[in-house]
């Protein structure tokens, strides 16, 4: 019973859940569809909206697009008008710039103009210059002809009177046998006293005229000899290159520091007393920063207490006994430099078979002056001097290199070790024919200062050449001045003339070039000038060789294109 009542209890706990599930399913079906309706409502009420929204997004869109539009054309209308202006301007700029280039190319060919038209000037002169030349040489050649006809005619004529000259002379032997006979029977003397006596008056006369042939050939070589003379020297002038040089008395050693003068001096001054003993050169310390004076007539003296010191300073160590060591030291190398210098410049020259002791004397030049012109150039120069002007003169190989040998060779007396009351060039001569130097190469030392007759063709060369050396602007101090001042007096003399603007010695003097004012100054004055230019110097001025007077007369036009 209580069985079945559970049963049923269960039952119908059973049969309530289900329906009130079912009632339930339908609650939330119910619930749901009205949830999806609410849904479908809103979502056609959002469809609506966003269709309103998007249409009017659209409406704002195409609004903006037009204003943009609108924007975008006014832009593209001021981009353009900008663009065009540009255009324009670089237009102008570039037809601007053509315009330029286009006037001085106009210039350009104005000039261009203006010198084919001179060139052609000149050509044309040239042209009636040649012409007048071959005008000139057919009047010649038709002298030529002429004179050939007259000639001709001449030797005709001199063969008809040689042959009558030998038809009379043939009558005057017979007359004079005549005559002969009559005079011997006068005079009672024989045909040979007659003859002896008209051979020695025939004799006498032809002397006479032989003197003055002779007189007369001895002027004309004079003349002649005087002209090659001048050609030869400066031939050989022109041919040599030499350097200006100039030495003094004194050598300046430049210090690190003006410490080392202490050092130098010593205590109470043994140093430099030791050093002055040991090199015979005195030594200036003065206030001079930074340096020490050596001074001394000798060079070779000078140079030994220059390398003495510069060897003490970088050794540190300044004593007495260490100075004379030194200078000992520093005399023989320097001793070993002058036989090196002496041979070297011989095999420059190549000179060969010079006896050692006369290439120590060559060496010793390179360590002396004169008026300020070392002496070994001096001779180097002369010699090679020499050996042109030789060649010039057409001597031969062997008589060249002799030249050359005494143009080295001249002034070895003023290097000489001993001390001597003869002039240099004396005793030059005795110390090359001590040392077996030819007579000729003897004579031309000897006789290059007019000491000695000259005795052979090498020893005027030698004295002219030595001449040119000492004598070119340049080479010594009192020459140089004397030579500025004359082209001081040259340039001025050309500068007081009317309207001459500038002037300007060149060539060592020997051209004048004279500018002057194309305003003030015709073409035809200006030859003028030139000639009365060159007629001033030759009165009022001395000077070596010729000068040669150029006027120039130039007409500029300058403008200027902005």
């Amino acid at each position: 019973m209580g069985l079945e009542i559970g049963i049923g209890l269960i039952a119908g706990l059973v049969v309530g859940i289900l329906i009130g599930y079912f009632v339930v399913q339908a609650l939330i079906k119910k619930t749901a569809q009205r949830k999806i309706d609410e849904m479908n409502a809103k979502a056609d009420l959002e469809i609506k909206e966003a269709r309103l929204t998007a249409k009017r997004v659209v409406d704002e869109a195409e609004t903006k697009a037009e204003k943009i539009m609108g924007q975008a054309e006014s832009h593209h209308e001021r981009i353009k008008q900008q663009k065009i202006q540009e255009a324009k301007e670089k237009f102008n700029r570039m037809r601007s710039e053509f315009d330029k280039e286009k006037a001085t190319y106009a210039l350009e060919i104005k000039d261009r103009e203006l010198e084919i038209k001179t060139q052609e000037n000149e050509l044309r002169q040239k042209q009636e210059k040649f012409q007048e030349r071959v005008n000139w040489l057919e009047g010649q050649k038709l002298e030529l002809e002429s004179k050939t006809a007259e000639l001709a005619t001449s030797r005709d004529n001199l063969e008809l009177q040689m042959k009558i000259v030998a038809r009379k002379k043939e009558e005057l032997d017979t007359a004079n046998e005549l005559r002969i006979k009559e005079l011997e029977k006068v005079a009672s003397l024989s045909e040979q006293e007659a003859k002896e006596q008209l051979l020695e008056a025939i004799r006498a006369k032809a002397e006479t005229e032989a003197m003055a042939i002779v007189k007369e050939s001895v002027e004309q070589a004079k003349n002649n000899a005087n002209k090659e003379a001048k050609k030869i020297v400066i031939q050989t002038i022109q041919r040599m290159c030499a350097e200006y040089t100039i030495e003094n008395t004194v050598s300046v050693f430049h210090l690190d520091s003006d410490d080392l003068k202490g050092q130098i001096i010593g205590r109470e001054g043994r140093n430099i007393r030791a050093l002055e003993a040991a090199t015979g050169a005195e030594i200036v310390v003065d206030d001079t920063p930074e340096a020490i004076v050596i001074s001394s007539f000798d060079p070779i003296r000078r140079e030994i207490a220059r390398l003495a010191l510069k060897k003490l300073v970088a050794d540190g160590r300044i004593h007495p006994a260490r100075i004379e060591e030194i200078v000992a030291k520093t005399r023989k190398q320097l001793e070993e430099q002058i036989v090196e210098i002496g041979e070297r410049t011989v095999i420059e020259l190549d000179l060969h078979g010079l006896d050692a002791y006369l290439v120590k004397m060559v060496g010793r030049m390179r360590f002396r002056s004169s008026y300020g012109q070392n002496l070994l150039k001096h001779s180097i120069e002369t010699a090679n001097l020499c050996a042109i002007m030789a060649a010039e003169l057409g001597l031969n190989p062997k008589q060249i290199k002799m030249a050359k040998r005494a143009g080295l060779l001249h002034d070895i007396g003023k290097v000489a070790e001993e001390e001597s009351e003869l002039s240099h060039a004396i005793l030059g001569m005795k110390l090359c024919e001590k040392y077996k130097e030819s007579p000729v190469v003897c004579n031309a030392v000897g006789a290059h200062h007019d000491e000695i007759e000259m005795n052979n063709i090498i020893s005027p060369i030698v004295q002219a050449c030595d001449a040119i050396s000492g004598a070119r602007p340049g080479a010594r101090r009192e020459i140089l001045e004397s030579y500025l001042k004359r082209i001081g007096e040259l340039e001025e003399l050309a500068l007081s003339h009317d309207g001459v603007q500038k002037a300007y010695a060149m060539q060592a003097g020997r051209e004048l070039r004279v500018i002057v004012e194309a305003e003030k100054v015709t073409d035809q004055y200006a030859d003028d000038l030139s000639f009365m230019i060159s007629q001033k110097i030759q009165n009022e001025m001395q000077y070596p060789g010729q000068i040669k007077v150029t006027v120039i007369r130039e007409k500029r036009a300058v403008s200027f294109a902005r």
